[in-house]
This record gives structure tokens, C-alpha cells and sequence, in this order.
């Protein structure tokens, strides 16, 4: 089993764990994209908190890992089992290469079957090993642009869809879509942009203090691996027991109407383009305060979240040199003022 590092022990990188976190409590939020230097605990991070997430009851046997408390999106050989029998299995994190192939993407027939025994078999995909998942995506600023369709097709269906020589398959693929990279080497498709929730960029740390703490976690964990990470079981188990109990709160959390008015206000004055905005931005604060353990949504969870749902939403002009984090900044001392 690999020892990965804790998701408790990173350092500083606030906006990054709170928005994984309520991608975690709730994965229809849409994804999380994270802009920024290298070396800064992205993936790190990702993997971290799979680590984190209890196993998950899987259908045994099926190559796509459905759950039985989905019901309306199990594959075809699952759909017809009335009584499946169950295994539990890990949060998977699926990279996904920049140098991939569409067939290693989605899946692909078995060419030696086919040859063999004119048996159509198909070989599933990263897409199927995701399902239930995160798929980490680095560099995604630099992926092709008919894998950027493809993957805008299956994030916008919750499905998979094969068609190859005659052979036609579907599956679900319903996952937490994580990108990472450094705008300096190229921008992301605005179609592709608009598909992530939340949206934060993170920097390597400017003081003294928290890059020496850095490296001497990281120093301890290299060198003892097991010790490093039963110092921080403690704090792990805090924060699983925090995240399943958002997750069981968040159907039950409301949003007053004032607040939900404040809400889509906010959205109008900065000008976000359609309504994603203000869905992302309500379900992002929901999310939030079911972290926080409150009963409904209140004015500081939007705060909170209102800069993650919203800076990639903005249109950008090229002559303004304003940040979209301070303008978003701004809008919220205007609409939600602390």
C-alpha cells in the first residue's frame, strides 16, 4: 500500500483544501481548477484527500465501478442485478497524460479477441477507472484540443460513449474533474475553463517561516514515512469525520431567500456570463456550510466561497489590469460587505 502524504499536514494553501474539501462533500459543484507555481502541493494535495474519503461500496466485478446507491446511472451488465454483491474499494485519483490517446482515454475494443475469436471485448478507459473519483488532469492548459471536447462531452453527461467499427457502449463517468497548471504556458479553453466549479491560484509561500515548516514536514515524511503519518492520524480523522458528516448535513441545509438574493446580486454586478455562476456559487456555499456544521447558508459561507465559484466566470478585457480576484473582492464589499 502507498503512503501518501496527509492531507492535514500541508501547509498554509487555504483556498486550495477548502475548495477540494467541498469538492469532496459535494461533487456536483463541478471540479476544481488550480493555476499556479510549480512545487506548490497540487497534486500533493489531490491525492491526499483520496487518501482521506472512506472506501466506497462497488458492484464486484464491474470494470466500472458502479454503486448501488446510484442506481439510475449503473452500466448495462449491472443494471439488470437486483442483488449485486459488493466490495469496498479506494477513492481512486486517475492522472490523466498530456500525451494520452483517445482510446486510452475512453477505452477501446480488444483488437486480439476481435482477431482471435471475432469476440468484441472492450477494454476500459481512465474515464471508467475515475468514475466515483477524481480524474487529476496537470498541465491541463496545454491538453489537446478533441480531448478538451471530449472531455466537455462526458462532464456535461455523466456518461462515456464508445462507438468503434460497428461496437457501441456507454458507461457512467460521473467524477471530480482536477486541473492544474501555469498560465504562463498557454490559456485554458474558455469551454473547458467554464466546466470547473471553482478556481483559485496558489503561490509558493513568500515567508520564512512557512517554507522552513514546509520542508521539514516533507524532510520527516521522506525519512520516516509511517511515523510521519501516524503523528497526523489524529487531525486526518478530524477531518474525515468533519467531511462525512457534511455529507450526510448538506441535503438538509437551507438558503434563505435574502441570502440567495445577495447571492445572484453579487453574480449581476461582476457580470458573470449565464447563470453557472450563481448555481456553482450557491452550491459551493451550501457545501461550505455543511462543512461548518451550520443548519442554512449564511452571508460569510458566499464570502468564503463567492471568490472560487466566480473569478474564472468574469470577462476578462484586455486593458483593464485589474486582478478578477480583486474585482471580485471589491464586488463583495459592495454586495456582502464583512
Amino acid at each position: 500500500m502507498r503512503l501518501v502524504y496527509p492531507f492535514a499536514a500541508i501547509v498554509g494553501q487555504e483556498d486550495m483544501k477548502t475548495a477540494l474539501l467541498i469538492a469532496a462533500v459535494d461533487q456536483g459543484v463541478g471540479g476544481v481548477l488550480v493555476f499556479g507555481d510549480r512545487g506548490t502541493g497540487k497534486s500533493t494535495a489531490v491525492r491526499a484527500l483520496a487518501a482521506l474519503l472512506p472506501k466506497r461500496h462497488v458492484i464486484a466485478g464491474c470494470a466500472y465501478q458502479c454503486t448501488p446507491e446510484r442506481s439510475a446511472g449503473l452500466c448495462e451488465s449491472c443494471g439488470p442485478n437486483a442483488t449485486p454483491k459488493l466490495q469496498l474499494e479506494p477513492m481512486p485519483v486517475v492522472d490523466l497524460p498530456l500525451g494520452a490517446t483517445e482510446d486510452r482515454i475512453t477505452g477501446a475494443l480488444d483488437i486480439e479477441r476481435a482477431l482471435a475469436g471475432g469476440e468484441k471485448k472492450f477494454e476500459p478507459g481512465l474515464l471508467a477507472r475515475a468514475h466515483g473519483g477524481f480524474l487529476y488532469i496537470d498541465e491541463v492548459n496545454l491538453l489537446e484540443d478533441h480531448l478538451v471536447d471530449l472531455l466537455l462531452d462526458v462532464t456535461a453527461s455523466g456518461e462515456n460513449v464508445v462507438e468503434r467499427e460497428g461496437f457501441s457502449l456507454r458507461h457512467p463517468a460521473r467524477f471530480v474533474l482536477v486541473g492544474s497548471g501555469n498560465p504562463e504556458e498557454g490559456e485554458l479553453r474558455p469551454q473547458l475553463l467554464d466546466r470547473f466549479g471553482l478556481c483559485l491560484e496558489v503561490k509558493t509561500p513568500r515567508d520564512l517561516e512557512s517554507r522552513i515548516e514546509v520542508v521539514r514536514r516533507r524532510d520527516a515524511f521522506e525519512r520516516d514515512r509511517a511515523a510521519f503519518i501516524a503523528q497526523w492520524q489524529k487531525e486526518e480523522e478530524k477531518i474525515r469525520r468533519r467531511i462525512k458528516k457534511a455529507q450526510t448535513l448538506i441535503h438538509d441545509i437551507d438558503v434563505p431567500d435574502d441570502v440567495m438574493e445577495r447571492a445572484v446580486q453579487l453574480c449581476m454586478t461582476l457580470g458573470s456570463d449565464g447563470i453557472r455562476g450563481e448555481i456553482t456559487l450557491i452550491r459551493a456555499a451550501r457545501a461550505a456550510a455543511a462543512l461548518d456544521g451550520a443548519k442554512k447558508v449564511s452571508d460569510k459561507h458566499v464570502r468564503r466561497v463567492a471568490p472560487l465559484a466566480l473569478r474564472h466566470r468574469l470577462r476578462r478585457n484586455v486593458l483593464d489590469e485589474v486582478d478578477t480576484g480583486v474585482r471580485v473582492a471589491r464586488a463583495l464589499d459592495e454586495v456582502l460587505p464583512a
